[in-house]
């Protein structure tokens, strides 16, 4: 799954964590004395605007050089180390996955620091103010400025959606070619068809929006827990729990944290249930298939009793589904509202302007949702983890490895049907 498009994905991987770190590291470091000999460092007190100068400013033009020479060094290595025909791929391609991400964020500060005086400007010309204390032109001004901010965030929105589709059909083509060289071992397993073109294209496609959502939740809570940090001074106290230290943003922590662990608690059991519906049904769909072309598969008896499986195994999911999406809905309903209740002390103090409140939302969000990451993806981790274990068990017939209990349960016949699945145990 990894080898095909990764050089040694292990080491790869680990390699691309440190090297992070390390970049991280002299971006707070060292990262004046090279804007300085770049001839970029700001005048002193100079704040980034929130208008569409801020992305063609000095500080985020080092930032644009400043990645670009990490990540080419970093390809450099690889290039020497361990040569892999799928590299500019998965190794540039990926960096610029995860710049076009980090833009995004940027669009998203951005637009949250226009929002405060925007919408303390609207509040100026509510009653009781007389009419006429904002013109026209103060309105379009900030429209204009919104616009010109979500057209750039389009246009490379639109862009880094048609080079990931790329990227995805190429990590596809690398697993592709690697199983279909094995195919006079894999040809015989059960569902071998189903591996190689389903599920490499739906691992791919999965595993990239994984990452991708979980570099925007470490990039997001990056840039927008320091400015919730800034705008909760104005809360003083929070029901419930009184004065604490960073009152908004340790109750993102804590409501996003209990959160997660909720909706893993009950939702532990559906990887496997997953993977085990691909199995029954992959077993359904082969006996069907080989009926087409021999008069003695695809006997009544034996499809009733391989879709009895089926409908066993999806009884199961509809359970256990059940009880997960009532958790998570309740979870999600409380969610909408929990930050209104955190500042009912400030709203009725009188110490929240409509400009104020616009920015702790997103940003109370925003932070909230970087935490939040596992309780958003888990369905798509539940499905991840049922592909990667059918990939897994097709790569142990390759390599002689050892199956899973699932595998082995389903794969050993039972009873007079060659190819039927065996009841799993609940």
């Amino acid at each position: 799954m990894f080898t095909s498009f990764f050089p040694k994905p292990g080491l790869f991987f680990l390699s691309a964590a440190l090297w992070a770190v390390v970049a991280m590291a002299v971006w707070y470091t060292l990262g004046d004395e090279f804007r300085n000999l770049l001839g970029l460092a700001d005048p002193e007190g100079y704040v980034l605007p929130y208008t569409v100068d801020r992305f063609v400013s000095r500080e985020m033009l080092f930032f644009y050089i400043f990645y670009a020479i990490f990540a080419v060094a970093f390809y450099a290595f690889w290039k020497f180390y361990s040569p892999h025909p799928w590299m500019e791929w998965s190794i540039l391609g990926s960096a610029l996955i995860i710049f076009n991400v980090y833009f995004g964020v940027q669009v998203s500060v951005a637009l949250n620091e226009w929002r405060g005086p925007f919408f303390n400007m609207l509040q100026s010309a509510f009653e009781p103010a007389p009419p006429g204390t904002i013109t026209e032109e103060q309105i379009w001004v900030f429209i204009w400025q919104f616009l010109q901010i979500a057209f750039v965030s389009i246009t490379i929105g639109v862009l880094n959606l048609f080079f990931v589709s790329h990227w995805i059909f190429r990590w596809r083509t690398a697993m592709n070619n690697y199983f279909t060289s094995y195919w006079p071992k894999l040809r015989k397993v059960e569902g071998a068809s189903q591996r190689v073109q389903e599920d490499a294209m739906r691992f791919a496609s999965v595993m990239e929006g994984l990452g991708i959502s979980m570099v925007n939740a470490v990039m997001t809570l990056v840039a927008f827990a320091p400015i919730l940090i800034t705008l909760g001074e104005a809360v003083s106290v929070i029901p419930f729990f009184g004065a604490i230290p960073y009152p908004m943003f340790t109750a993102a922590v804590v409501w996003s944290v209990l959160g997660t662990i909720f909706v893993a608690l009950i939702g532990f059991r559906l990887p496997g249930l997953e993977f085990r519906n691909q199995r029954v049904e992959a077993a359904f769909r082969k006996e069907l298939v080989l009926g087409e072309d021999d008069a003695t598969r695809a006997e009544p008896i034996t499809l009733a009793e391989l879709f009895t499986n089926v409908r066993r195994n999806y009884f199961r999911l509809y359970f256990n589904y059940l009880y997960f999406n009532i958790g998570r809905i309740f979870y999600i309903q409380i969610d909408n509202v929990i930050l209104y209740i955190l500042l009912i002390p400030t709203i009725v103090a009188g110490r929240m302007t409509l400009g104020l409140l616009q920015q702790i939302t997103t940003a109370f969000g925003q932070v909230s949702n970087s935490f939040q990451y596992l309780f958003n993806v888990w369905p798509t981790i539940v499905e991840l983890i049922s592909i990667q274990k059918r990939l897994a068990a097709f790569e142990a017939h390759i390599h002689g490895g050892k199956l899973s209990d699932i595998e082995r349960e389903i794969d050993t016949p039972r009873g007079p049907v060659p190819d039927a699945t065996a009841t799993p145990t609940p």
